[in-house]
């Protein structure tokens, strides 16, 4: 019994771990104000690159850096649709959406002969404990490292935003951008820079699937996960810990998905499948409207105009 509540800890923490790194880039967006819809493309394009460059490096952390950077990069093109040309911020994240899934398919043919998957990678991120581990409580609980770097981010990020004069200038950006204006805060610059590291850590949620739960990439290894962490930025009410516990909450249903599909349940496996989009729409329906989002999020800034 024991083991079986440690296994289904240890999976839910797993399966958390990507869809918390997507949800802390949605939440410091959206906290400068810049509506990032994007996040499901940013972080299938930092699959991709994270499993394809640790397979021909060899080396995990190199492909876990590399998933950042190409999510930093695809977002600068939202960042510039969205803050320089003032376009409407849903419609570009759709457009990052489509564009992150065909070029990383597109990128994938072109380096792996017309394979639609990347090749396995050699070495994985490690895990907690390390590879050879024989307490069996402990194999339960060896989850990979990227569930602790997941947490180290969540905190420092609510550590910037809430006890740092750089947070509340984010804060400000999102809530009143004009009153941050007045005051000498560059609204464009703090909504480029957000932008950028919201995809930055899309990249690594990305890279977390592909690098650690699963060892290569595939069309459909992110299929979702980014919906479902904007879902947990809402559920959270666009804070770090926040977003953090829905994360866990929503990898809880996707953990069910893989116990109960293993076990003696006379459960269909596409009604297990559906479990954590489920869970998310009842979210969004019961939650949407009683979290109150950052007042100017979504809402180009004009200079000179109030």
């Amino acid at each position: 019994m024991l083991n079986s509540i440690l296994l289904l800890i240890g999976i839910t923490l797993m399966y958390s771990a990507p869809l918390i790194f997507g949800a802390l880039g949605g939440v410091i967006s959206e906290r400068a104000g810049v509506v990032n819809i994007g996040i499901e493309g940013m972080m299938t394009i930092g699959a991709f690159v994270g499993a394809a460059v640790g397979f021909y490096t060899k080396n995990p952390w190199i492909g876990f850096v590399a998933a950042g950077i190409s999510g930093g990069v695809i977002s600068l093109l939202h960042a510039v649709a969205a803050i320089t040309f003032k376009a409407d911020q849903t419609i570009s994240g759709i457009a990052i959406n489509l564009l992150g899934a065909g070029f990383a398919l597109f990128l994938c043919r072109l380096f792996f002969d017309g394979a639609t998957m990347t090749k396995p990678v050699s070495n994985k991120l490690p895990k907690l404990f390390g590879e050879d581990v024989s307490n069996p409580l402990l194999q339960n609980l060896n989850v990979d490292i990227t569930v602790v770097l997941a947490l180290l981010f969540t905190v420092i990020l609510w550590f910037i935003l809430y006890k740092t004069k750089w947070g509340l200038r984010i804060r400000a950006v999102g809530e009143h951008p004009a009153a941050a204006d007045t005051l000498g805060i560059n609204v464009e610059k703090v909504r480029y820079l957000c932008v950028i590291v919201s995809g930055i850590l899309a990249g690594f949620g990305g890279a977390s699937m592909t690098l650690a739960i699963i060892p290569q990439f595939t069309p459909t290894a992110i299929s979702g996960q980014g919906f479902i962490a904007l879902a947990a930025v809402i559920f959270g009410k666009w804070t770090p810990h926040g977003a953090y516990g829905s994360c866990i909450l929503f990898g809880f249903a996707q953990a069910l998905t893989v116990v109960l599909g293993g076990g003696n349940f006379a459960i269909p496996s596409e009604i297990l499948a559906m479990l954590p989009y489920v869970l998310t729409i009842v979210v969004l329906i019961l939650f949407v409207g009683r979290s109150v989002a950052p007042k100017a999020d979504g809402v180009p800034y004009e200079k000179g105009v109030r």
